[in-house]
């Protein structure tokens, strides 16, 4: 039975029906290569968020980052994603990432990709399909409030597992491999120490 993919991340989030204060599925990792792939675990610096892991066990992981009164002409962040072969597009397992200008209520940035949808990009190693590192220049309005949010969850049968790296969230493009600034490091460890969820489902 299909569920309508991709799920809404706030209902993971505090205050959201399908919140749960769990969140060992998702973790604050360090320089190292993903075990599955071989692909760099962080993008730049010493720190990325990842969101879900590679156990198929019905979780959704989210992680959510708002900044007020933005400075910056343009937010920068980079993604890696790698999911298992699944079912069909409304029940496999996916990821979704949004960036939300809330002070005009508009969409900024919206990608969903499941394993049954994965764009040609995408390279494959055994049952894993991988994104590798894909950077995000979004153009953006100074004083303005942003709201970057990204969800990742396994299929809905426990079978099948997916995950995304998180980097970056700057008001610069960071060459890969550079040491991140201070205030990105300290917004990916804010975002995950505050705004993980879980819920397994049933």
């Amino acid at each position: 039975m299909g569920l309508g993919l991709p799920l809404d991340p706030s209902l993971y989030l505090p205050s959201g029906a399908r919140y749960q204060g769990t969140a060992t599925q998702s973790a604050i990792v360090g320089v190292g290569l993903d075990p599955i792939t071989g692909v760099s675990t962080t993008y730049n610096g010493s720190y990325a968020a990842r969101v879900n892991n590679s156990i198929n066990d019905y979780t959704v992981n989210v992680i959510s980052q708002k900044v007020l009164n933005y400075s910056g002409s343009t937010i920068n962040f980079e993604w890696s994603a790698v999911l298992e072969d699944s079912h069909g597009l409304n029940d496999s397992d996916h990821f979704s990432i949004t960036l939300t200008d809330n002070t005009t209520n508009s969409l900024l940035y919206n990608v969903a990709i499941s394993s049954a949808s994965f764009p040609g990009y995408f390279s494959q190693v055994g049952v894993w399909n991988y994104s590798g590192w894909q950077v995000q220049t979004i153009a953006v309005t100074s004083g303005h409030d942003y709201t970057l949010t990204l969800l990742a969850a396994d299929c809905p049968y426990g079978g099948h597992a997916g995950y995304v790296y998180l980097d970056g969230f700057a008001d610069v493009i960071v060459p890969q491999g550079v040491p991140d600034r201070g205030m990105v490091a300290a917004m990916l460890l804010s975002a995950c120490a505050g705004l993980l969820a879980f819920r397994r489902r049933v």
